[in-house]
């Protein structure tokens, strides 16, 4: 990013002393305040040239693969900031952004993983030396963005894995409580260790944690920003599976490759009864599960199971 940010620098700079000319003095008439054709023009080249700069910072940092023919409809999207150990600064989020915005327009996508390609690490949390630099107010904004994305995150219609080695602290945690499903390795290091600089998890993590493992457990891991190895949050339901080190992002795969062979309506319709289902009351949430099956009753799919189940095949469904 320093090269980032000296070559933006220069461009402004640039711009600036091309500009100065068509910079009026108060007692100039009101026509002088118009900037040149020629100056409006290296205005916009330099915003374009950095919006550029910015977009491939961004891509750098965050990968989107979707995975080969024999596994179509999987994607996966990998964390890469191998020197600040994935923290999730500016522009680590905006590339978080803009490859979740990309899958929930993806109409093949079926079912996401989310891992990192820096050993050793899932994500470290904020990027607290760029925090450092930033306002009280522009320290809101940002994590107003990332509990925004998060959210987002949560509400794609497909189901998400998180692949979880080594560790998963503050905002990398909570980026994977906003994920369906957690696999880990049981060298994996899990917690919100926020109280420690005298703030709280602002992410989603005071609220999905405990609807996770429960107030209790929740509160004790907050309060306390006491870390988890990856057996431990197995059995306190942080995770769904636990395996040896190395092999989260296999196991991963495996489940993914069990969902992706089900029907892609009933796999979103499932999601969505089952998110929000609990959030309302039960006569309201039965409802919601009949709206869901509905969804699924009128489908070339559901003819397809029965059709493959009669005559003892795999089906093959098409997503309609």
């Amino acid at each position: 990013m320093a090269t980032v940010t000296t070559l933006t620098k220069s461009l402004a700079q640039h711009c600036m002393k091309k500009s100065k000319a068509c910079w009026h003095k108060p007692s100039q008439p009101l026509v002088n305040l118009l900037i040149s054709e020629e100056n409006l023009n290296q205005f916009h080249q330099y915003q374009s040239r950095r919006t550029l700069i910015l977009e491939s910072a961004s891509s750098e940092l965050v990968k989107l693969q979707r995975l080969s023919d024999s596994d179509s409809g999987i994607i996966e999207v990998s964390l890469n900031r191998p020197g600040a150990r994935n923290a999730i600064g500016t522009e680590l989020l905006r590339g978080l952004k803009h490859k979740f915005e990309t899958i929930s327009e993806d109409p093949s996508a079926k079912v996401v993983m989310i891992s990192s390609s820096v050993p050793k690490v899932f994500c470290a949390g904020a990027d607290l030396k760029e925090r450092r630099a930033m306002s009280a107010s522009e320290i809101h904004f940002f994590v107003n963005s990332l509990r925004s994305t998060f959210s987002f995150l949560e509400a794609l219609p497909v189901p998400t894995i998180a692949v979880i080695e080594g560790a998963a602290l503050g905002g990398g945690l909570e980026m994977a409580l906003a994920c369906d499903l957690r696999v880990c390795g049981e060298d994996a290091v899990l917690g919100l260790p926020e109280t420690g600089l005298a703030i709280i998890p602002g992410a989603g993590g005071t609220q999905r944690l405990p609807r996770l493992i429960g107030r209790s457990v929740a509160k004790d891991l907050i309060f306390t920003g006491r870390k988890v190895g990856g057996r431990d949050a197995m059995s306190i339901g942080l995770v769904n599976f636990c395996v040896p080190a190395g092999q989260a992002q296999l196991k991963a795969l495996e489940i993914a490759r069990e969902i992706n062979q089900k029907g892609p309506i009933a796999i979103r319709m499932a999601k969505r009864a089952i998110s929000e289902g609990p959030e309302i009351d039960m006569a309201s949430a039965l409802q919601l599960e009949e709206e869901c099956y509905l969804e699924t009753l009128d489908t070339k799919d559901r003819l397809e199971g029965l059709a493959a189940f009669a005559e003892k095949r795999k089906p093959r469904y098409t997503g309609i």
